[in-house]
């Protein structure tokens, strides 16, 4: 091995830190069991022209002392021009397919069946378990389902669907059926019908194509002595969907002609799914503003909220007039609702770029969601105007510029940072509480909400968005998992609530704080409609650190944002040197690079590594209103981040 040297000539410049140490973890259980392709240089040495990857894994192991520094090598030497040498060496990169996760699953279900562990066939290579659980889950799918993953009919995400259950016979059924499916088949359409072996008259897709509709195609119903409309059963759900895909497709195009936008995607779920809005940008929308005759109508509504809330106040009304004063209470609050819960208007420039998505009420009824998308990039200049950027040319985004649909994910994450301390400082809670419900009397209309503070968890601007795996979301659901729930038992509210008050302190303070906690609004640390200043503040007095709970990866950021941007953050913890060593490197591997760099899992000085655990983007922090105002840090960076992005061009 003291022989092999890496030759320039070889076409692989860039690679990626996670599949080298998978490269580096099977070499050490089974040994090279590919050659490496080499040509004879000068001083008895020879350039490895093809193998790259495997010289340095090899390398690595005799460092550590996995390997002995003499390690015999078996090698292919070639001759020839350079041109011939560097042809050699691009076919033997080039000429490679990736496995598909079908024979994935089969060679690590034989590896098991002969004796070895999960764990064992992880740590071989260089693979975590999840990753191989996963795998053999597939193994275990319908043989019909399992052959079309292995000839590439359909994704992975399909195969999980089918994997919902664990019922083959039902997994094969619905694979037969949706055969001659006309319409796009997702993951959410599989799972579904997997999990329906027949469906209700009161389902929604019933109601939406019709008793009538369904028989006339050929639909079969099953009724029992007893059932109605209602309760009987539909058996052929693959014809249900087909017929309710088809009345969707033609509401969607109703639609997208009624309200002016470039398309309108119909789904038969009463949510817009995070598969759905994959690869799209939301276009931030505000409520149409209020008309004169709208702001004086709320004024004359608020006046009358006070005066009847006088009554209310006084205790010398009698009850009639308290009877009175509540249901006029319940009027006024709801007029007032309708004038302030308005849909968000979008821009007339915007529609011809916009989109909007179509879900099935529960009621059986075509209902269009207001949230529009572009599947072009957005920016703001710096007036706040909004604009819609094709990828391929036009404007380029500022270094300040996100995706919407990023800086939601981001806003949830960090709220869930911050409802995770709110939870266990339940003085704190109980402070916040209190106060917002006293400050929630309609004075200031305007002011931005900090919570829903009516004991409903906030959905967030993102309907179905989960962040697999993140620490905080995990946390608040043990905390959640570890409340006292025996007051539950009580059959009645008042015997649930006395239950409830005798309860020790301890388990009612933790109430307190999940209650609180679970009401908070996304929100980041920047200008814009996500930002709320009193977040801030309890940022500060729970002295949060996001990075001890969120570290950016390549799914939930660098991804997502431009390679500028990363190489900028890769300056922040280890200055020109580090943005050298990557600036060439294309944008998926370099995502994939500052994924393991800012994970702390990379051969580096301690100081980088400890500036690297610590950094999170400037919005996903916590800071008092007293420092940096938000977005000051994105302008400070503007001239530095000019230099990042000529070093990424």
């Amino acid at each position: 091995m003291k022989k092999l040297v890496t030759s320039p000539r070889n076409v692989r410049k860039s690679t990626d830190d996670l599949a080298d140490l998978q490269l580096r973890a099977d070499i050490a259980a089974r040994g090279l069991l590919q050659n490496l392709v080499v040509r004879k240089a000068k001083r008895g040495k020879f350039e490895v022209e093809a193998g790259g990857r495997r010289l340095a894994a090899l390398q690595a192991l005799a460092e550590e002392g996995t390997l002995p520094a003499a390690h015999e090598v078996t090698c292919l030497v070639i001759e020839g021009e350079e041109s011939e040498v560097r042809e050699a060496s691009l076919a033997e990169n080039f000429q490679r397919l990736a496995m598909n996760p079908a024979d994935e699953a089969q060679a690590f279900a034989a590896i098991i069946e002969a004796g070895a562990s999960v764990e064992d066939v992880a740590r071989r290579f260089g693979l975590t378990v999840r990753f191989v659980e996963g795998r053999l889950r597939l193994a275990s799918l319908a043989p019909c389902v399992f052959e079309a993953l292995a000839e590439g009919a359909i994704t992975l995400d399909m195969a999980k669907a089918y994997g919902a259950i664990s019922d083959i016979e039902r997994q094969a059924h619905v694979h037969a059926e949706l055969q001659d499916a006309w319409y796009q088949i997702t993951p959410d359409t599989i799972r579904r019908m997997v999990l329906d072996a027949t469906v209700r008259g009161s389902d929604p897709r019933a109601v939406l194509v019709g008793r009538d509709a369904y028989l006339a195609a050929g639909g079969r119903i099953e009724r029992e002595l007893f059932d109605d409309d209602a309760s009987e059963s539909w058996i052929d759900v693959a014809l249900l969907e087909d017929l309710a895909h088809k009345v969707m497709d033609e509401a969607a195009e109703k639609a997208a002609l009624e309200y002016g936008l470039a398309w309108v995607r119909p789904t038969l779920g009463n949510y817009v799914s995070h598969d759905l809005v994959e690869g799209l940008n939301r276009l931030p929308c505000e409520p149409a503003p209020l008309t004169e005759q709208e702001a004086q109508e709320l004024g004359e509504l608020e006046a009358d909220y006070d005066r009847v809330a006088a009554v209310l106040e006084d205790e010398d009304s009698d009850e009639d007039e308290v009877a009175k004063a509540e249901q006029e209470l319940v009027a006024i609050d709801r007029a007032m609702r309708a004038l302030n819960d308005r849909p968000p208007v979008l821009a007339e420039e915007l529609k011809a770029e916009a989109g909007a998505f179509l879900v099935l009420s529960r009621n059986g009824e075509p209902s269009l969601v207001p949230q529009y998308y572009t599947e072009t990039e957005v920016i703001t200049d710096d007036d706040g105007a909004i604009e819609a950027v094709e990828e391929s040319g036009g404007t380029k985004p500022k270094g300040s510029s996100l995706s919407q649909r990023l800086l939601d994910e981001l806003a949830m994450q960090r709220r869930d940072i911050l409802a995770i301390h709110l939870a266990n400082d339940p003085a704190l809670a109980l402070d916040f509480m209190v106060f917002t419900l006293a400050d929630a009397d309609g004075h200031d209309w305007r002011a931005k909400k900090a919570s829903t503070l009516v004991g409903s968890d906030a959905s967030g601007p993102i309907a179905g968005f989960e962040a697999k795996d993140a620490p905080a979301s995990a946390a608040l659901a043990e905390f959640a998992g570890a409340l006292d729930e025996s007051w539950r038992s009580g059959t009645s509210q008042v015997e649930r609530f006395e239950t409830f008050r005798g309860l020790s302190d301890e388990a009612r303070s933790a109430w307190l704080g999940h209650v609180v906690s679970r009401t908070l609004i996304a929100s980041l640390a920047c200008e814009g409609e996500r930002s709320v200043p009193l977040h801030e503040v309890l940022g500060g007095l729970l002295e949060v650190e996001t990075a001890h709970w969120w570290r950016p990866t390549a799914a939930n950021y660098f991804d997502r944002v431009a390679k500028a941007r990363t190489l900028e953050a890769l300056d922040a913890v280890g200055g020109p040197e580090l943005v050298s060593r990557y600036a060439g490197s294309k944008k998926a591997e370099l995502a994939s690079a500052a994924e393991r760099i800012f994970s702390g899992d990379f051969i580096g000085e301690a100081g980088t590594k400890e500036r690297a655990l610590a950094w999170v983007p400037q919005m996903m922090r916590f800071s008092d209103l007293d420092d940096t105002p938000p977005g000051a840090q994105l302008e400070q960076d503007a001239g530095h981040q000019a230099v990042i992005a000529e070093q990424a061009a």
